[in-house]
């Protein structure tokens, strides 16, 4: 049976918090069904052999296996602009859509993509218009 050293399960845990927005890139699994190269999910849990288990927006439900399967993490982030809340699944997107607000408007609406882009640009993980 395969054995994993709690070094590297402590590692494994730290790295995949529940919560923490993954996409797949690759499963050795012969029948991964609707989980394809792409998938994104946030994760649920990591278990004591190291599986990451992962709520897919596709509806499947296997996990990431440690050493045989792939998976990347996003750099995932939340924007508050005219008090609506949306979540971004890559920092970039969310960037560069504030970016063309900001380019397209002028006065207090620019002054709020801002505030966004700046916030987001500092490594913020939420950034909010200032209002």
């Amino acid at each position: 049976m395969f054995q994993i050293s709690k070094e590297t399960l402590a590692r494994l845990r730290e790295t995949y918090k529940p919560g923490t927005l993954v996409e797949l890139v690759s499963m050795n699994d012969p029948y991964p069904g609707k989980l394809q190269p792409g998938c994104r999910g946030r994760v649920t849990a990591v278990d004591d052999i190291g599986t990451v288990f992962v709520n897919w927006r596709c509806g499947s439900s296997l996990g990431i296996a440690f050493g045989e399967d792939h998976a990347v993490i996003l750099d995932d982030v939340v924007t508050v602009c005219y008090g609506e809340r949306k979540e971004w699944d890559t920092r970039e997107e969310a960037i560069r859509f504030f970016k063309e607000g900001m380019a397209c408007s002028e006065g207090s609406e620019r002054e709020r993509y801002t505030n966004i882009v700046l916030a987001l640009e500092a490594g913020e993980k939420e950034a909010t218009d200032g209002e």
